[in-house]
């Protein structure tokens, strides 16, 4: 039976949505919801289907059932590029930047993604630019950068695209220690100076801790649990779930 949820006018939801490839059913029944200036977070083991629900809202991937609106508006069957100019902005768990082009170049080629665009000037992106130790490399090739820089400047591109729902998927994948915590002046900023709406899918916990205060745990397809999450990483389905996982060490100590 189809759930209900309320949500604020501007708000990404999914309804119902469920993914096949031939037998082999990915997720099914998934019922979320974004608001503008929210940020929540997608966790659970590999292969839970995280990433394949960033494909479906972002519309990389066709949904096998169920729906994707978008400030009321049925986006289902609209195309990548479609939702990017309505401002449904996705990084990617590997860098994905245009490779032998300069970093200023790479950005203002992001720029392009959507009518309504950030400035490079602006004194937030300039901010970005300098933490991300990106002011003195403008004019170097992004595949001669090191790879944490090389990660920044995605993330660096989907900011000046000018979001209206961020979609990270994995941002700290690859990333050292030190380097992670450049994630949350991204997050932050794109909260506060764009009014996004932000949907972090991470294995990081302590990243999750730190910048989302409501998460969605995917597990065998289905959600099996939602809230803040210091109540959900006590549960016993949640630490269950999580066992056995080898790829990462997940610590879920709230």
């Amino acid at each position: 039976m189809t759930q209900s949820i309320a949500v604020a006018q501007g708000a990404l939801e999914v309804r119902n949505a469920s993914k096949r490839f031939g037998g082999n059913t990915v997720f099914r029944d998934i019922l979320l919801s974004l608001e503008p200036g929210a940020i929540k977070g997608v966790i659970g083991p590999n292969g839970a289907g995280k990433t394949t629900l960033i494909n479906i809202i972002s519309g990389q991937l066709a949904p096998s059932g169920g729906s994707i609106l978008l400030g009321g508006k049925d986006i289902t069957s609209m195309p990548l590029h479609k939702r990017s100019q309505l401002g449904i902005v996705r990084s990617f768990q590997q860098t994905k930047t245009f490779k032998t082009a300069s970093v200023a170049e790479n950005l203002e080629r992001a720029r392009l993604f959507r009518p309504v665009k950030a400035s490079l000037s602006d004194d937030y992106i300039v901010e970005l630019i300098a933490k991300c130790g990106l002011a003195n490399r403008l004019d170097q090739e992004s595949d001669t950068l090191p790879y944490g820089m090389q990660k920044m400047l995605g993330l660096l591109m989907t900011v000046v695209a000018r979001p209206k729902i961020l979609l990270l998927d994995e941002p700290a994948a690859g990333l050292e220690k030190q380097e992670r915590y450049l994630i949350d002046a991204f997050v932050q900023t794109a909260r506060t100076k764009l009014g996004c709406g932000i949907l972090i899918v991470e294995h990081d916990m302590e990243l999750v801790k730190r910048l989302c205060p409501y998460v969605y745990v995917l597990d065998r397809g289905t959600i099996i649990a939602e809230g803040d999450p210091a109540t959900v990483l006590r549960r016993k389905d949640v630490i269950e779930a999580y066992l056995g996982a080898t790829e990462e060490e997940v610590s879920i100590d709230a």
